[in-house]
């Protein structure tokens, strides 16, 4: 069976173009950890510059930075204050221009992160609405209820945070007397807009000019199947054991309503007016495949991230069949599917693949958990896990230092971690710190060069050495040299707006198919398979003669 990024069901019409974003290979920034040029130990704007020559010889063709927005750091800067500018500990709309324009420069195109489901408590309109009274337009662009009981003192529903918790807090009123509740999805400090109120709406679409007339290509937008919540907020019980952003679970109240798409199509409709083809990517985590679909519609968002292959185990039937369900359902409405398989919230996949527990996405992995991964196995199956999704057509999203084979940082020490979820969960969850310890540049330098004083917000483990970049920049055999030449085949052989056909013949524990000239061989069980004949045009490790070990990828090309 054969799979092709134009396929489409007749009745749609879709014919889809050769926009960027359908084949783009985007790299993942997460400023604050990244590179910082000013040595307070937080990355910043001017280190993601000072990097850009790098990013370019790794071959990608964007970025999307994480937010750096102003904003109290409550929750790593997705708790903005204001949308309108940077956050002084990364720099200044200046330095932002700058790298905007460096970026474009190398041929780079530069996504933004934009978070609509919730402001922090700081942003002005959430302070207008404490000091307003109940009914009033300021607290109509939040979600305020009166509680139930007697005196209002119990929460207006159920709800959970995805941080932990309770998901409503109330707040004192002017008079000094306990008042109403207002929701909020995560941290307490994260009220959620209303989407039902135009105010709101008129109010990012004013947000999203800002940027776009600055010249950005794009926007990652958080939370994307959140925003609107169920008519009545009726009471609803997760599973406990489920991931903290309900891609598991269906039927939940505050994910995945109808009326968000009305949402996407307005934000559509803006940026059509501009030109170079600017893009939006949804995280929106579902609990399939086709419902994931729905947001990348002909007149919605332009991408949404395969969470579905991200949660995907190391298992060749079951990659088969979301690779399979993937380009049948992205395709049926005239999208690319979107691969993905490390980001800021996930445990890095050069250890995730490697676990032996149960690992729910958002709980994170520290010293007590069970399970705790082989980092060879880890690594090994990360190179080749990437090498897989790397040949598939469509597009592809990388997570800053997976490139050097960054592992998750499990040894950190309590008193270190700073994710609302370790706080909120009371140390039950580790939380995403462990993803977000600042990259390795240079072996030898301070703080392994993210900067020259040795500061850094999250402490470096020791054996950062010896994924530093300046290590593997000459190393043929390095992950960093195997991403290099996965990209450059990548693109020379077109394989992002390729197809897919399957190929029989390798056993169960084999996902082999070929993309257009490049046959592509992932052996995922434990025997040695033989090789076809043909040039061997990238191997995700050694091969053993003409047969190929156990997690281990190769591309080749047709003799």
């Amino acid at each position: 069976m054969t799979f092709t990024q134009q396929d489409a069901r007749p009745e749609l019409e879709s014919a889809p173009g050769s926009e960027w974003w359908r084949t783009a290979v985007i790299y993942q920034i997460y400023p604050r950890s990244f590179a910082d040029a000013s040595g307070d130990g937080l990355g910043d704007l001017p280190g993601v510059t000072a990097h850009l020559d790098d990013l370019k010889e790794l071959g990608v063709d964007a970025i999307w930075l994480s937010p750096f927005q102003r904003s109290p750091q409550k929750d790593a800067g997705y708790d903005v204050a204001d949308y309108r500018d940077v956050d002084p500990i990364f720099g200044t709309l200046a330095d932002f221009d700058a790298m905007l324009a460096g970026a474009h420069d190398r041929g780079i195109r530069v996504i933004v992160d934009l978070v609509p489901n919730h402001s922090s408590d700081q942003h002005v309109w959430f302070q207008e609405a404490l000091n307003a009274a109940p009914g009033s337009p300021e607290r109509a662009r939040y979600i305020f209820r009166d509680g139930k009981g007697k005196n209002g003192e119990l929460p207006p529903n159920n709800w959970e945070s995805v941080f932990g918790g309770g998901m409503w807090k109330r707040v004192t009123e002017a008079d000094g007397t306990p008042g109403q509740w207002y929701l909020h999805i995560f941290d307490e400090s994260q009220p959620d807009f209303d989407w039902t109120n135009p105010e709101v709406r008129a109010e990012f679409e004013s947000i999203l000019r800002f940027w776009l007339d600055r010249g950005v290509d794009g926007f990652r937008v958080d939370v994307a199947h959140g925003l609107i919540k169920a008519a009545g907020l009726p009471d609803f019980t997760p599973d406990p054991e489920g991931g903290s952003m309900g891609g598991d679970a269906a039927g939940v109240p505050y994910w995945g309503q109808p009326g968000v798409h009305e949402v996407w199509r307005e934000w559509h409709e803006v940026l059509a007016e501009y030109d170079g083809e600017r893009a939006l990517c949804a995280e929106a985590w579902l609990p399939t495949v086709a419902q994931t679909a729905l947001w990348v519609r002909p007149d919605e968002m332009h991408q949404a991230f395969n969470f579905a292959y991200l949660e995907t185990k190391w298992d060749a039937e079951a990659l088969r069949d979301v690779i399979t369900e993937s380009l049948h359902e992205y395709a049926a409405v005239g999208a690319p599917s979107t691969w993905v398989l490390s980001n800021h919230d996930v445990v890095r996949h050069a250890s995730r693949l490697a676990l032996t527990a149960e690992n729910p996405q958002g709980a994170g992995i520290g010293p007590k958990s069970p399970g705790k991964p082989d980092p060879v196995k880890g690594l090994r199956r990360a190179r080749a896990a990437t090498s897989l999704m790397l040949a598939l057509p469509g597009s592809s999203y990388l997570y800053q230092g997976e490139e050097l084979g960054l592992p998750e940082v499990i040894d950190l020490p309590d008193d270190a971690r700073q994710d609302p979820t370790w706080f909120r969960t009371e140390g039950e969850r580790y939380g995403r710190d462990g993803c977000r310890v600042p990259i390795p540049w240079t072996a030898d330098a301070p703080a392994y060069g993210f900067n020259d004083t040795g500061a850094a917000w999250l402490p470096q483990p020791a054996e950062w050495a010896e994924f530093a970049r300046d290590v593997q920049r000459e190393d043929p055999a390095s992950t960093l040299s195997l991403y290099r030449s996965l990209l450059a085949e990548r693109r020379a052989h077109g394989l992002g707006a390729g197809s897919l056909e399957w190929l029989d013949g390798y056993g169960d524990d084999v996902v082999a198919f070929r993309n257009g000239p490049v046959t592509v061989i992932a052996n995922l069980g434990d025997g040695a398979v033989e090789l076809p004949a043909g040039d061997v045009l990238v191997a995700s490790g050694p091969l053993d003669g003409d047969t190929l070990p156990t997690d281990t990828t190769v591309w080749i090309a047709a003799a």
